[in-house]
Formats: structure tokens, C-alpha cells, sequence
């Protein structure tokens, strides 16, 4: 088994420190370097296609194992957890529990999911629902598809169907979320929400609403009609695809 020592900082990378001295970047392998710029140049040249899951995650190991050959622990990461997102949104720990993961390897990995959370947040919010439905379906895999446990959400938009607002409104079990409808009603209130969306995952992948889904919606639909508030879908995201109740005819008007 191949042990990794933690950097003292998160921030560094000797192949990019220029004010170090022959001796301290001799540290690295030269074999380790130069695996470490062909594997830049490759990503750059052809982007994130171009390298395999466990490539991307060494891109990533990079930064917090400077003076270590990361590519076995990319792949045990890869085994462990499944894929490059899975890693990703795996809890600090569960990332710590592998063998060379230490807090900066661990925060470096948390780092990165946040940094794609936001980025995908950051196109849903203020646009316009219909025409960013692509990127709102984005976003909802990014932050949901790959968790271990449920998470409720909702998106409120305006009388322009404009996203003003993304909350959690509560965090569950591996098959079983707490949903307030009077809580949800409130909230858009507070608002001034005309409509919204309602979000959950399924961590078994399957996104087929379940009995008790289908009867939630249908007390929050009950509850918002009542307040002239829309509800305007329910999105269950699976793993690799979602399910809209209003697509499936669900949900009633």
C-alpha cells in the first residue's frame, strides 16, 4: 500500500514555485514532474475530455500531495467511490477514511465540488426558468445527483418565471426527507414568490416518485393554490437522469 504525506499548505505546488532551491524541487521525482506537465499540456490542449476520471483527479491531487506521485491514490479514490463526481461529493469523512487522505487532500477535493456548485448555481439564478431549463437540470445534477443521503429543494421565481431564490428546505435520510408544505407556502411569501419549483434526489438512482412523493406534492400543490402560488414542477433527480411530475402528468393543474 502506497503511504502519501500531506503538504503543509494547500496553496502549494513546487512544479509551479520558482523561488525554491535545486535541492527542495529535487524532492520530486523527475519522472513524477514530467508526468505531472504532460498531463497539464494534455488538459489544456484538449480540456477535461481529454483526460479520464482518475487523470482530473490527479489535476486536482496536484495541489494538496506536491512531492507525491498522486496517480495511485487517484485510482483507489476512483475504486472506492465510483467516479470523478462521486469523489467529489463524498463527506470529508468518508474521503478520510481512505488511506492517504489527510484534511488537505480532503478539504482540496470539498473545494473543488463547491467551486462547481456555484458555477452551475451561478446560471440559474436571475434567468429566466424556460429558457435556462437546460442549466437549472445542470445545476440540480451537479449539487444532488451524487449524494448519499436526500435533500429537499425549492426554487422560487417571480411573476416573470425568473429564479430568485434557491433553498434547502430540509435534509434527510437515504430514503426519506422531511417536507413541511405550511413551511414552503410561508417561505414563498416572504418572497413574494409567484411560483415554484420543488427539487428532491433519490440516492438509490431511480427517479421514480414513490407513493408518499407523489402525496407530498400533491398537499404542497393543495396549500399553494390556496395562496394563488404556482407549482410549476417536481423535479426527482436520479443519478444519471431526472423525472419532471409534470411531464409525467402528475401533477395536476
Amino acid at each position: 500500500m502506497s503511504h502519501f504525506a500531506e503538504a503543509p499548505s494547500l496553496f502549494s505546488d513546487l512544479d509551479d514555485v520558482t523561488d525554491v532551491t535545486p535541492l527542495q524541487k529535487g524532492r520530486l521525482p523527475s519522472y513524477v514532474r514530467d508526468h505531472r506537465k504532460r498531463l497539464r499540456a494534455r488538459f489544456v490542449e484538449g480540456g477535461a475530455s481529454a483526460v479520464p476520471d482518475y487523470e482530473l483527479l490527479e489535476l486536482v491531487l496536484f495541489r494538496a500531495l506536491p512531492r507525491q506521485d498522486v496517480k495511485p491514490l487517484a485510482r483507489q479514490l476512483i475504486d472506492v467511490f465510483g467516479d470523478f463526481n462521486r469523489v467529489l461529493s463524498a463527506s470529508i469523512t468518508d474521503l478520510q477514511a481512505i488511506e492517504g487522505v489527510g484534511e488537505a487532500v480532503a478539504v482540496e477535493l470539498k473545494v473543488v465540488e463547491a467551486a462547481a456548485h456555484r458555477l452551475a448555481r451561478a446560471k440559474v439564478m436571475q434567468r429566466h426558468v424556460v429558457s435556462g431549463w437546460d442549466a437549472l437540470l445542470n445545476y440540480c445534477h451537479t449539487t444532488m445527483a451524487h449524494r448519499e443521503t436526500e435533500q429537499f429543494r425549492i426554487l422560487f421565481l417571480d411573476t416573470k418565471n425568473t429564479v430568485i431564490a434557491d433553498e434547502e428546505q430540509a435534509q434527510g435520510t437515504v430514503d426519506h426527507v422531511p417536507v413541511y408544505p405550511r413551511e414552503i407556502v410561508k417561505r414563498a411569501l416572504q418572497l413574494n414568490a409567484a411560483s415554484i419549483i420543488l427539487v428532491h434526489n433519490h440516492p438509490s438512482g431511480d427517479p421514480t416518485p414513490s407513493v408518499a412523493d407523489i402525496a407530498m406534492t400533491k398537499q404542497i400543490n393543495t396549500a399553494a393554490k390556496a395562496l394563488s402560488i404556482t407549482l410549476h414542477d417536481h423535479l426527482i433527480i436520479g443519478r444519471s437522469c431526472e423525472l419532471s411530475f409534470r411531464a409525467e402528468g402528475l401533477l395536476a393543474d
